[in-house]
């Protein structure tokens, strides 16, 4: 960290199961309980139907593509990615859910090879293969040295934060919190001593604000940094409902120095409150989904890597680029500059008191 400022890379859904699991060196059993499709090996016929063949078995880095480079470039202090899927070979089929992710966990290092400082787990995928997968994907993530937030096997783990320090002495705490309205079902809230499952609530209400507030203000410390990622809301539109902007407003009035929003499978709006920057909905950054028809109109295969930089200390945001990316293959690459221009123009036009503007480095940049 130089310079008086802390840089975060932020991203939204990171979802390495079912198709993206099947082009990796372990893919695992690719029976699927869809009504779309029963075999996950029909997401990459697909993706190849659009966009061309993917050279089966592809390496670790394959979906991540041109993104690494970027990360590479831009030197993020610390790395914050929503990581949706189970890591299990085994476990069985939540019921009641129509899509189930689970990526092998030999096949793990196509996560770590983008060097994730916290795995966000509080999401509607996680316990898709039930407690015992879970509990499995708790144990590969550790064992690969990878933080988490927002799951854990009692309430206490699920709701405690992911701690990673930094060079000056200073600390990011990253905080998660999953709602009803993204999908989560209410039986997978962890609770008590014994029961696994996410860090749950309902609603984005003023209790649940209040409730993460208190948190924080136990755990911070004298030049802490603090992050709230929460996954909520549906997955297609651009509107924000007025309690999430409430809850967000709360947030950021109790202490929270950047709030990162994901479950939306296409970015939503950007917000400078009070000199804080609340990311709504970040999108999807890795998946499967080249080739489903339907939502054209939000342009999915447009990705946003987002690099926040905060003033150490106080938590202010100085500035804040948006590199766009295109998926192609199951694999990152830099977005044309038709597709830079009409995304900039979409996030102009939904961000309020906000102005997003390109650069002439091909990123996105916010002007408040």
């Amino acid at each position: 960290m130089g310079g008086g400022v802390v840089t975060l890379f932020l991203c939204g859904d990171v979802m390495l199961g079912r198709g993206v699991d099947q082009i990796l060196a372990y893919p695992g059993d690719p029976g699927l309980r869809e009504g779309y499709v029963k075999d996950a090996r029909d997401y990459v016929a697909l993706a190849e139907a659009v966009n061309g063949p993917i050279p089966v078995p592809v390496a670790p880095a394959w979906p991540w593509g041109e993104a690494l480079p970027l990360l590479d470039a831009a030197a993020a202090d610390v790395r914050i990615v929503n990581l949706e899927t189970a890591v299990t070979s085994g476990g069985t089929f939540a019921p009641g859910k129509q899509v189930h992710y689970r990526m092998h966990p030999a096949n793990l290092p196509a996560l770590s090879v983008a060097r994730p400082d916290v795995c966000v787990l509080a999401n509607n995928h996680v316990l898709d293969f039930g407690p015992s997968g879970l509990d499995e994907t708790l144990d590969v993530l550790e064992g690969a040295g990878l933080r988490t937030a927002g799951a854990g096997r009692d309430a206490e783990g699920a709701r405690a934060p992911a701690v990673v320090p930094l060079g000056s002495g200073g600390r990011v705490l990253v905080l998660a919190l999953g709602f009803r309205s993204s999908g989560i079902p209410p039986d997978w809230a962890a609770s008590g001593e014994a029961r696994p499952g996410v860090a749950y609530a309902p609603g984005p209400s003023p209790g649940a604000a209040q409730a993460l507030v208190r948190r924080v203000r136990r755990v911070r410390r004298a030049g802490d940094l603090v992050v709230v990622s929460v996954h909520w809301g549906s997955n297609w539109g651009y509107l924000v409902p007025r309690d999430q902007v409430r809850f967000a407003h709360a947030l950021v009035d109790g202490g929270v120095d950047l709030v990162h929003g994901h479950s939306s499978h296409h970015p939503r709006p950007v917000e400078v409150y009070r000199d804080r920057l609340i990311l709504y909905g970040c999108g999807d950054f890795v998946d499967d989904y080249e080739g489903i028809p339907g939502h054209e109109e939000y342009r999915d295969d447009l990705r946003l890597a987002h690099l926040a930089t905060l003033e150490a200390g106080t938590g202010r945001l100085t500035g804040l680029r948006m590199v766009p990316l295109r998926a192609r293959r199951m694999r990152l690459e830099a977005a044309p500059r038709r597709d830079r221009d009409w995304l900039c123009g979409v996030l102009d036009r939904i961000s309020p008191g906000v102005h997003v503007d390109p650069a002439r480095d091909g990123t996105l940049t916010l002007v408040p």
